[in-house]
């Protein structure tokens, strides 16, 4: 038995799922984290590398890497792709002249092979604050209903309140159990 299928029987075991954080810089990725980590959400300074939380939800343990979003660092994004689950793609809903970049980025990303098949949630973060892109505006400026390779889901959400940011870890947490666990 190679190390891939080791790893990949203790993983099944202990029910663990990795799950990337990911998208442009200042859409409330580290914000996500901190509400998920029951950390208080109201202090963040960008993000310069990566940061990593495990916590256990329902009957799984998630290990959330949440990467930093700035041009000079998405280069970097694809160290992270190796065993990944699932990907939390969060957009940041009030940034309507970043759109097309953030839909650039997203295209790109799912197009690499170590990702084929990982679950994408997308959150359309910052719902809360006035002006903010509709859901039907973002999905179809990102182009979602033309991904194929990857089941998707796509929620508005506030990394602040918390609002709708448990139910869509709730779909990317089935989604990805329904794929790799077998029970």
């Amino acid at each position: 038995m190679g190390f891939l299928s080791t790893l990949k029987k203790m993983r099944q075991k202990e029910k663990e799922m990795r799950i990337l954080i990911l998208g442009l810089d200042n859409a409330g990725k580290t914000t996500i984290l901190k509400l998920l980590n029951g950390d208080d959400p109201t202090t963040i300074s960008p993000t310069l590398g990566f940061n990593i939380k495990t916590i256990c939800y329902d009957k799984y343990v998630l290990n959330l890497w949440d990467v930093g979003g700035q041009k000079s660092l998405r280069s970097y994004w694809k160290n992270y792709f190796e065993c990944t689950d699932g990907v939390i793609w969060v957009v940041d809903s009030t940034d309507a002249t970043r759109i097309a970049d953030c839909k650039a980025e997203l295209h790109s990303l799912i197009l690499e092979e170590r990702l084929v098949g990982a679950s994408l949630l997308v959150l359309a973060n910052k719902a809360d604050l006035p002006g903010c892109l509709s859901l039907e505006e973002i999905r179809d400026t990102l182009e979602l209903d033309k991904i194929e390779s990857h089941h998707y889901y796509i929620v508005r959400c506030s990394a602040i309140t918390g609002l709708n940011v448990l139910h869509g870890l709730d779909w990317i947490v089935s989604d990805v159990a329904v794929r790799i666990f077998s029970d």
